[in-house]
């Protein structure tokens, strides 16, 4: 099952049949713990719309409401290289080889909805900054007791320049206008989702693919419970919360983005969230 938003309507899409909720309210809507079981049995009273092709013609928006967004450090060992790599002039590597097998897990606000863009929107790179990447991961959808009702996927773009310059600029090299894209909608599942559910990221510039990597998601050292867990601790989401899980695909350090780069974004089952950098 998946829920995808317009700007006036939630749509359904289940077993190739598409449907129009009668509910408007998008935050009253996903915050429920049993929401797998709560769709599956309003659609009973739906009449389906159209296809799956139906559904594509529709001008979807990000899927968020009142929700923040955060994110995950650190979460796969070629993160964790690729940080020590950027940080390693400025004395801060060290803290990335810790966080990686401390107890604790690195997390941290990544967005509001007012900076999140949906698929087929742009993301932006920093003016300030010199190496800038996508991120390509896993996002838990959470609801307001902490229960992991559905999954999207997320693009946490970097400034690998600010970050690696000094540790403690993390805020600015993740946190600015259209720093994340989100998208194109949720999958909700009655249990979690495959361990084997792989993510793929293309970049095309000027019609050449520039870069692709691909991993699965069994591949990431913490599990999406425990990172649940601490975001939770001492956190209230009255309307839930979106959880950025890291990343594993990160591109050779003589690469960054540029303007008018098209990023794809590809995860099993939930679809593919396509951004341009603006």
């Amino acid at each position: 099952m998946r829920i995808f938003k317009t700007a006036d309507a939630i749509l359904l899409e289940h077993e190739g049949a598409c449907y129009v909720s009668k509910e408007k309210d998008w935050d009253r809507y996903i915050n429920r713990d049993e929401l797998y079981a709560s769709l599956i049995n309003e659609i009973k009273d739906l009449t389906a719309v159209g296809s799956t092709r139906w559904m594509e013609g529709q001008p979807i928006v990000a899927p968020i409401g009142s929700q923040e967004v955060w994110a995950a450090g650190v979460t796969y060992l070629r993160s964790k290289a690729a940080r020590m790599e950027e940080s390693k002039d400025s004395g801060g590597s060290v803290f990335y080889d810790k966080v990686y097998d401390a107890e604790r897990p690195e997390l941290f606000f990544k967005a509001t909805a007012q900076r999140v863009s949906g698929h087929g929107n742009f993301v932006r790179i920093r003016k300030d900054s010199t190496w800038n990447v996508p991120e390509p991961e896993l996002v838990l959808v959470i609801s307001s007791s902490g229960k992991i009702i559905g999954y999207t996927i997320g693009n946490d773009m970097s400034s690998r320049s600010i970050e690696g310059e000094n540790p403690l600029y993390l805020p600015q090299a993740k946190v600015y206008e259209r720093c994340a894209g989100l998208g194109p909608g949720i999958l909700v599942t009655p249990g979690p989702i495959a361990p084997t559910t792989e993510i793929y990221m293309s970049i095309g510039r000027a019609r050449e693919r520039v870069f692709e990597g691909r991993i699965t998601i069994d591949k990431m050292k913490r599990k999406h419970e425990e990172l649940v867990e601490f975001l939770y601790r001492e956190c209230a989401f009255p309307h839930g919360a979106y959880l950025m899980t890291g990343t594993c695909i990160v591109p050779d350090n003589s690469f960054t983005l540029q303007r008018h780069d098209k990023i794809s974004i590809r995860i099993d089952g939930i679809g593919v969230l396509v951004n341009m950098v603006e």
